[in-house]
């Protein structure tokens, strides 16, 4: 496993951006994924990517965390082989997880989220990308 992205709660992606760009950084892919109700972009940095997220409706998850903590760290994501593997192993050890089964993610992906409980307070999300998919 590795380091994917930190997933960054914005409350407007273009103006977010701008710092990242003044850092020298540039987005990779900006897309909306529509069932999560946010808009998100990644910037690549040596070692992994932020995943920037704007919600896009007042009952988006992201939307609820600016409300109750504001703008900042939402998740850390890591890169799986086999997530449909993880997944199974993390339920046969009795790990809480949120999602017990992947779903289609962003920028081609499946992903599945930890219960922070598991995690010592951290939304643990776990990528599998495409190219990974017939492993």
């Amino acid at each position: 496993m590795k380091l994917d992205h930190l997933g960054v709660a914005v409350r407007k992606l273009e103006d977010a951006i701008l710092v990242y760009q003044t850092l020298g950084l540039t987005v990779s892919h900006e897309e909306e994924v529509i069932k999560d109700q946010v808009r998100v972009a990644f910037i690549p940095f040596d070692g992994g990517r932020f995943e920037l997220l704007e919600p896009t409706a007042a009952s988006s998850p992201i939307m609820k965390f600016l409300e109750r903590r504001g703008p900042g760290l939402h998740h850390v994501a890591l890169a799986v082989p086999d997530i449909h593997h993880v997944l199974a192993d993390l339920k046969h050890k009795g790990v809480r997880l949120i999602d017990a089964e992947p779903r289609p993610g962003a920028d081609k992906s499946l992903v599945a989220f930890v219960h922070p409980e598991a995690t010592g307070g951290v939304l643990l999300e776990l990528v599998q990308h495409e190219e990974d998919f017939g492993e």
